[in-house]
């Protein structure tokens, strides 16, 4: 397969370069909230779309986490970066270890914000019908968002999350992901690799908190990290975008 230049924004001139991969629920305008916050004299920071979202609802594809570690590699050839690291948020965190696994050389660091793990996440029979029910259910997304955020967040906010996951996503992408992010399992693939990685975790977050990172990236990277916001869930660039950003510039400019 060969990776295609999936629509992208590129913010900020700095040397510091990184490509920032959105979570199953939201295209680049996810990050949005954190933009206002970052340093874009020091840092360069280009925002993605993944097929099937955003710029990209129409585009064909296979609606993998390979395809959209291939389409991030390809923006990032075509946008000239030899060298980057890659922030992904919860499915966007799978698909950057498959980038750092398809171009070794090139990504210098990972940056987690409750990133799905490379063993994929398991669900029970009742929990996998919610999820994939979430494809054409709204009310379905509603109570996934409601969950993950610790029930946190009062319902304009909920609906707003809802409405705008719904509008720009494509039903049949958004079903297609959801066996790529939590079936595929390639742990074994990243067993001490020496990768620097940033975990970022949401103390409200049940699903992909401190613990399930714990058990998880932390055992496997040697050279991770954990940073836990105790103001947010499952959703960081939305619930608490100013600390999220002041973590990420830590991090890439340490």
């Amino acid at each position: 397969m060969t990776g295609q230049v999936v629509p992208h924004e590129v913010q900020g001139s700095g040397s510091e370069r990184a490509l920032l991969l959105h979570n199953w629920f939201g295209d680049r305008s996810s990050f949005d909230p954190i933009r206002e916050h970052l340093n874009g004299d020091t840092f360069s920071y280009a925002f993605l779309d993944c097929r099937g979202y955003g710029e990209a609802k129409d585009a064909d594809g296979a609606f993998t986490m390979e395809e959209v570690a291939e389409d991030a590699l390809a923006v990032a050839d075509h946008l000239g970066w030899q060298t980057f690291s890659v922030i992904g948020h919860s499915m966007g965190g799978k698909a950057a270890q498959l980038m750092m696994l398809d171009a070794p050389s090139r990504v210098r660091s990972i940056i987690g914000i409750s990133p799905v793990p490379a063993s994929g996440f398991p669900l029970d029979e009742a929990t996998w019908e919610l999820f994939a029910g979430a494809a054409d259910n709204p009310a379905n997304r509603r109570a996934i968002i409601d969950n993950t955020t610790g029930g946190q967040h009062d319902a304009a906010w909920l609906d707003a999350m809802v409405s705008r996951s719904v509008e720009r996503s494509s039903a049949t992408a958004f079903r297609a992901y959801l066996n790529s992010w939590s079936r595929d399992d390639f742990h074994e693939r990243v067993k001490d690799n020496p990768t620097p990685v940033l975990l970022v975790a949401g103390a409200n977050d049940p699903a992909l908190g401190p613990e399930a990172l714990q058990a998880t990236w932390l055992q496997w990277y040697p050279n991770a990290q954990l940073e836990v916001l105790q103001n947010a869930g499952h959703y960081a660039p939305e619930e608490d975008p100013a600390a999220l950003a002041a973590a990420v510039e830590r991090y890439l400019g340490r």
